[in-house]
C-alpha cells in the first residue's frame, strides 16, 4: 500500500484514462444536449405521435440501467447489424459515446422541458398578441429564456456524465477506471490505486461544481436585476 510508488508507476496511465473520461464526457454531453433539445420540442409538440416517440424514448432510457444500455449498444447492435453486414464492428469509444449521449439526452430533455414550462405564460401571450407566430414566439421569446434557466442544471448533468463514464469500463472503454483496473491487475495495489482514482474524480468534479455554483449565482443575480 505504497502511495508514492503507485503514483509514480500509474500516474501517466491514470492521466491517459482521465483524458479519455473527460473527452468522452464532453462529446457525449454535446450530442446529449442536441438530442435532449429536439426531444424536449417533441414532448411539447401538438402531434400525439411526436409526443409518444419522445415519451417512449425518455421512458426506456430512464427506466433501464445504463450498463444494460451499454451492453445493447456494444454487443447487441453489432450482432443485429452483422445479419446484413458480417464485417460490422463498433469500437468501445463509439459505443460509449452513443450510450452516454442517449442517456444524457433523456435527462437533458426533461431539463429543457422544465425550462420551457418555467417561462412566464404572459410573455407568450404578449408575443402572440403582437403578431408573432407560434414558431417565432418559441424561437425569439421562449427558447432563449428556457436555455438560460436550464444552464445550471446542464452543468450538473455534465457532472453526472463524468461519473457515469466509469460504468462504461465494462465494455472496454479506456477510461480512468479501466486504466486503474489494468494497473491493479499487474501491481495488486488496490487501495492506493483506487484512492488515486477517487482523487482524480474529486478534482474534476470539484472544478465542475465550482463552475456550477458560479453559473447559478450569475443567473440569480441577473434575475434580480431584471425585476421591476
Amino acid at each position: 500500500m505504497n502511495f508514492s510508488r503507485t503514483l509514480q508507476e500509474s500516474g501517466l496511465l491514470l492521466l491517459q484514462g482521465l483524458q479519455v473520461t473527460v473527452i468522452v464526457s464532453i462529446v457525449s454531453i454535446i450530442f446529449g444536449t442536441i438530442i435532449g433539445f429536439f426531444t424536449s420540442l417533441l414532448s411539447i409538440s401538438k402531434s400525439r405521435i411526436l409526443r409518444f416517440i419522445s415519451g417512449v424514448y425518455i421512458w426506456v432510457i430512464r427506466g433501464t440501467p445504463m450498463i444494460v444500455q451499454a451492453f445493447i449498444v456494444y454487443f447487441g447492435v453489432p450482432q443485429v447489424m452483422q445479419l446484413m453486414d458480417p464485417g460490422f464492428r463498433i469500437s468501445a469509444d463509439v459505443a460509449g459515446v452513443i450510450t452516454l449521449s442517449l442517456n444524457a439526452g433523456a435527462y437533458i430533455s426533461e431539463i429543457f422541458r422544465g425550462g420551457i414550462n418555467a417561462v412566464d405564460k404572459g410573455q407568450i401571450e404578449a408575443a402572440r398578441s403582437l403578431g408573432l407566430s407560434a414558431s417565432r414566439t418559441m424561437l425569439k421569446v421562449v427558447l432563449p429564456q428556457a436555455i438560460k434557466i436550464s444552464i445550471p442544471s446542464m452543468v450538473n448533468q455534465f457532472i453526472i456524465a463524468v461519473k457515469d463514464t466509469s460504468i462504461l469500463s465494462v465494455i472496454g472503454l479506456a477510461d480512468l477506471v479501466n486504466k486503474a483496473k489494468v494497473y491493479v491487475g499487474k501491481s495488486y495495489q488496490f487501495f492506493a490505486t483506487y484512492i488515486l482514482v477517487a482523487v482524480y474524480y474529486l478534482v474534476v468534479i470539484s472544478i465542475l461544481m465550482a463552475i456550477s455554483k458560479r453559473v447559478e449565482k450569475k443567473f440569480q443575480y441577473e434575475g434580480k436585476d431584471n425585476r421591476p
